[in-house]
């Protein structure tokens, strides 16, 4: 018979390279059928600066060269989510649900590759994890992505539409019964970049782009490129940035500052796009904390942003890796083809056993 408690440990390494995020987390299913979640500890590990050079450059890689930094990394990601269980002395963990860190995405050459997913990350860590979600999804013809709208319809259906702001903009809502989601463009990917051209890491509450002119030719260019007019399924790799974005940016005249202005300006369109009017929508991750580009998404369209508790709009990510570990460990529907544009509906994932 399946449990109807689950404690487990969920672990998120996103493409802005903010450091890896975990979170104890114990889910429930009610008489009702519906899950419920508590955040028991949570906790941002950031990372070394070798390991954000390494995770920026592994997309150009060797084949040989990658298998040596999944392998570096497994390690090193197991290290990372054991200290999290000693410090907080964990006991009784039913998984860990690790989704590893993206280093290619190009689902329609059929290529998904999350590193530190390696099946001795068990043995490491001395616990059963559940990990490698992406890879069945492209096998059956899907995006592999996004993969947190099923977390979406599951624990968030109070929402019109819940949307995500990190490494990229991704959006999940209900159509037709159905849930839909997809990514919507670059975020923190690009905007951290000029920040740091700038001298810091990221433009906190984004008062650095609110003090800069956009550059209205390099908007006009940017709005134009193919993706955004493309219909769901859809979503964005790291590869697609550097071949799209940042040679429209890098040819530009236009001073860091105006280009960060720009840059935020357009995200806010294209999220803007995607909403109908008084709409209630869930806002997390990094990007969330950027007042301005809020104001910005408001300006375009007449909508309400919910802001939740902090600890759920960093953690959210990590949140859902869990639940979707749980509903792999029951051998229940984790990725809907609705959303990625897979064959069918499945539960996707590997579990590897000490």
């Amino acid at each position: 018979m399946l449990q109807n408690e689950y404690k487990v440990i969920g672990v998120m390494s996103g493409t802005s390279l903010d450091g890896i995020d975990l979170a104890t987390l114990n889910f429930s299913l009610s008489e009702n059928k519906t899950w419920e979640f508590q955040i028991l500890n949570a906790e941002t590990i950031p990372y070394p600066l070798e390991w954000i050079k390494d995770l920026k450059e592994g997309i150009s890689y060797s084949e040989e060269n990658l298998k040596i930094l999944n392998k570096d990394y497994t390690l090193y990601l197991s290290d990372v989510i054991k200290s999290f269980i000693n410090k907080y002395d964990l006991k009784s963990i039913d998984a860990v649900c690790s989704h590893g860190h993206t280093i290619l995405h190009q689902p329609n050459d059929g290529t998904t590759l999350q590193i530190g997913n390696l099946p001795e990350i068990a043995n490491l860590i001395q616990q059963k994890v559940v990990c490698d979600f992406r890879v069945q999804d492209v096998e059956l013809g899907g995006q592999g992505a996004p993969l947190v709208p099923i977390g979406d319809q599951l624990l968030f259906s109070e929402y019109d539409y819940c949307l995500n702001l990190g490494g990229f903009a991704n959006v999940s809502s209900e159509k037709n019964e159905k849930r839909i989601a997809y990514d919507i463009c670059p975020v923190n990917i690009v905007l951290n970049k000029y920040a740091e051209q700038l001298g810091v890491p990221f433009d906190d509450k984004g008062n650095l782009a609110k003090s800069g002119t956009v550059d209205k030719d390099l908007f006009s260019r940017l709005q134009k490129l193919p993706f955004y007019f493309e219909t769901p399924p859809k979503s964005l790799g790291l590869e697609w940035g550097q071949a799209n974005i940042f040679p429209i940016l890098e040819s530009s005249i236009s001073s860091e500052i105006d280009k960060l202005s720009t840059f935020t300006e357009h995200i806010a369109f294209q999220i803007a796009k995607q909403f109908h009017k008084n709409s209630k929508i869930l806002v997390t991750g990094g990007g969330a904390f950027n007042s301005y580009l809020l104001s910005r998404i408001k300006y375009y369209k007449n909508v309400e942003l919910i802001l939740p508790s902090k600890e759920l709009i960093e953690y959210k990510e990590a949140l859902i890796f869990g639940l979707l570990g749980v509903l792999k460990l029951r051998d229940e529907v984790n990725c809907l083809s609705s959303v990625t544009g897979a064959k069918k509906d499945h539960s996707s994932g590997k579990i590897h056993l000490l």
